[in-house]
């Protein structure tokens, strides 16, 4: 299949359905993400936005739908047809999830070691341009205890970009960072994006800085997808929740409080 060939959706999700036990995650949700392009799913803790990634990687099975990446339905591939499409993606977990008993430059080298059979030579010219790429080859002999939780980040993706994959998933990676770190991180997803011509998908309820480099966003809640568009076209969204999630609001379709008796009813309530 040639470059014109390719459909323009990378992935591509419809009527997905996943629950824990008695727990509804995904009720129906249809989303879709461009190749090439940034593309990030935001929404409330706990509403199955790693899930979502999980699944598009295969690690979880939806109970009923589909889940197209590149054409094919993640859910049917046969193991060897996984761990093949798998090659082609990259991940930046939250944690950063550095091997904590190799150098910085040993964490780059292993995907390449794992799924390659590359020379020497070539594996260390690789893994000093994605460090440089990232800011961090003059860090190479490092161990990961010796680095900060934003250049640990900054590793993570130079990993993640090690094999040159289609696509790269980053899970909450603004979370806990301070606020150059952010805008490093920021710029890095969006230099990478458009250097390696590849499609990023970002977990994040940071708004601000998601805003700020995302193409498109989606809007997701209680298992379905409350609204989507492109960052200025979601800031006029009509949807009450939607503006509650984007400007904070502690109180709205998302009530600060948890259900409970009446108040007053409550209080005079006879303890004894």
């Amino acid at each position: 299949m040639t470059a014109s060939d390719r459909p323009e959706l990378l992935v591509k999700i419809r009527d997905l359905h996943f629950r824990f036990g008695a727990r509804v995650i995904f009720d129906g949700a249809d989303i879709d993400i461009q190749r090439g392009k940034i593309t990030t799913i935001m929404g409330p803790s706990g509403t199955g936005k790693t899930t979502l990634l999980r699944m598009i990687g295969g690690q979880l099975k939806p109970d009923s739908g589909s889940v197209l990446v590149d054409g094919l339905e993640v859910p049917k591939l046969k193991t060897d047809q996984l761990f093949a499409l798998r090659k082609h993606m990259g991940m930046m977990f939250q944690t950063g999830a550095l091997f904590t008993g190799l150098t910085i430059f040993e964490n780059v080298a292993y995907p390449l070691r794992e799924h390659t059979r590359l020379p020497e030579a070539m594996i260390r010219d690789l893994v000093l341009i994605k460090l440089q790429a990232v800011g961090l080859r003059g860090a190479r002999n490092l161990m990961p205890a010796e680095l900060s939780g934003g250049m640990a980040r900054r590793v993570a993706l130079a990993r993640a970009v090690a094999l040159d994959p289609m696509m790269i998933m980053y899970d909450e990676p603004f979370t806990g960072q301070d606020p150059i770190t952010v805008g490093v991180i920021m710029q890095l997803i969006r230099h990478l994006n458009q250097s390696l011509g590849i499609t990023s998908i970002i977990v994040s309820h940071d708004v601000t800085e998601v805003s700020a480099i995302s193409d498109y966003i989606y809007m997701i809640s209680e298992g379905k997808v409350v609204d989507h568009g492109p960052p200025a076209e979601l800031k006029k969204s009509r949807s009450d929740w939607v503006q509650q999630f984007l400007q904070a609001l502690p109180d709205g379709p998302v009530p600060f409080q948890y259900p409970a008796p009446d108040y007053r009813a409550d209080l005079l309530e006879d303890g004894g």
